[in-house]
């Protein structure tokens, strides 16, 4: 059987404009990850569409589509090119799992929540002619999930290919996070086996490692037996976690001693109402500033992320943010725009109250203003958000912020990596979309190994020339 997987791109993928920096990062893992269950006789086509252009010519016998909310519109209108030639479409993803009655004119046949048990179920169906019209998700288990196909993965066109998940869910349930909607009815945390993950870190090449879950402290046995079991694997990686697992015991030591180099933290607000608001209870009561201050003490980066709109907002909100996150020197920062993503807690408030301005999905990017506001008008939230990027990554800020840590090399490490990833973007931008950084990558790799074993014991944080998403 012929099977053509897909991720489509954003609209703006076909815009001279586009910064392909963030799209090109990781590849599509879920897709790879459900290509596992396919037999080894189906011949396999993934393609995704931020890193190359697709072939929509070809009649497979089955496309299966990823849909996440800004790529919605460009994934449906491929789906309706591929049931015009009478191909079989499936739809999964974030988006089919929020609007499944919208995606389902789309599709011949849906999959709500994971798919790591409908999955399989739909192949046995189809293969008998008789697929159901949708799949839900009831069993919420990875401990015995076959290793992901990344023999179809393009490693070539990806800045940090060795990317991994271990976990699906958070623990927590924020008000604006977009999971809860992909998780709805039943665990909304769970992992795999410790050695089945560390028998997927052992099959990547390279040192690198880029942990792509959603928070990889949240299980606190599970992480400390993977953290120990990767202490002789000579990796350095990346990955997210809370304030609170931040602080509790002595876990993150154990992910310093493993190998992580850097971290993504949900700040989010600097406000205990905007917390309690969003229900980030994780947040409240906890030291931001101590937990900055024990992952800089371990040599790790960190990577803010931020909210920008929440309604105890005011016009000030912006320049206390941008200060706070210099004053700690937060090597870099991910700032956002308020997003109330449909299946949300957050969207349906929103909705009841008549704060939904409209639902053209491409724009509900965190980049754009898609509610009515309070506190602040909409102009003066997407005037402040633009600046809030501009003056943290200002030199002026940078050389600032870099001169927070107590030693030299952290000051030096922490200049190079947020001016690297910000001020150089454009040259990022232009490598990628002439194909020059694929052709770098490799002395790169190369460059950064020996650097990393040069730093003996620390390896300096040699995660990958991008040390976090913004």
């Amino acid at each position: 059987m012929k099977i053509k997987m897909i991720l489509p791109a954003l609209a703006e993928a076909k815009s001279p404009f586009w910064r392909p920096i963030k799209y090109s990062l990781f590849p599509p893992l879920g897709l790879a990850t459900l290509a596992a269950y396919c037999s080894p006789d189906d011949e396999i086509l993934l393609q995704d569409e931020h890193v190359e252009e697709l072939v929509t010519d070809d009649e497979p016998d089955l496309v299966i589509i990823q849909v996440y909310i800004t790529n919605a519109f460009r994934a449906y209108a491929l789906a309706d090119h591929y049931r015009k030639k009478r191909t079989y479409v499936c739809m999964g993803g974030l988006h089919v799992s929020s609007l499944p009655e919208e995606a389902m004119t789309h599709a011949d046949s849906i999959f709500i929540g994971p798919g790591e048990d409908t999955f399989p179920t739909f192949l046995k169906d189809f293969r008998n002619k008789c697929p159901q019209k949708i799949y839900r998700n009831s069993q919420r288990d990875i401990e015995d999930i076959p290793p992901i196909r990344r023999d179809l993965i393009k490693r070539s066109r990806y800045l940090v290919p060795n990317s991994i998940v271990v976990s699906r869910g958070c623990p927590h349930h924020c008000d604006f996070c977009y999971k809860d909607a992909f998780f709805e009815g039943g665990r909304s945390f769970y992992t795999q086996k410790v050695d089945a993950a560390l028998a997927e870190i052992d099959r990547l090449p390279g040192r690198h490692l880029y942990f792509l879950d959603d928070h990889l402290l949240g299980h606190q046995r599970f992480a400390s037996s993977l953290f120990e079991g990767m202490k002789g694997m000579n990796r350095v990686f990346q990955g997210a976690s809370t304030i609170d697992a931040i602080l509790r015991g002595n876990l993150v030591e154990l992910a310093a001693e493993a190998g992580m180099r850097s971290v993504f933290v949900g700040f989010e607000t600097l406000s205990k109402g905007n917390l309690i608001q969003s229900n980030k209870r994780q947040n409240i009561g906890h030291d931001y500033e101590q937990a900055i201050q024990r992952l800089h003490s371990l040599g790790i980066m960190i990577n803010g992320s931020f909210v920008f709109g929440l309604d105890e907002d005011d016009p000030d909100v912006f320049r206390r943010t941008v200060d706070w996150a210099v004053k700690n020197s937060l090597t870099t920062c991910t700032f956002h725009i308020l997003t109330p993503y449909p299946g949300t807690r957050l969207f349906r408030d929103m909705a009841a109250q008549g704060r939904i301005l409209h639902k053209h999905w491409d724009q509900y990017d965190t980049r754009q203003v898609v509610y009515k506001t309070v506190g602040l008008s909409a102009v003066e939230l997407k005037s402040g958000y633009d600046w809030a990027y501009r003056s943290f990554y200002s030199w002026r800020n940078i050389v600032k912020a870099s001169l927070g840590h107590d030693t030299f090399k952290h000051q030096l490490k922490h200049f190079a990596y947020a001016g690297g990833w910000k001020k150089f973007e454009p040259l990022w931008n232009f490598l990628i979309k002439s194909e020059g950084l694929n052709k770098m990558l490799p002395l790169l790799e190369a460059i950064l190994s020996k650097a990393g074993k040069r730093g003996g014991r620390t390896q300096d944080g040699t995660l990958s020339p991008f040390p976090a998403i913004a």
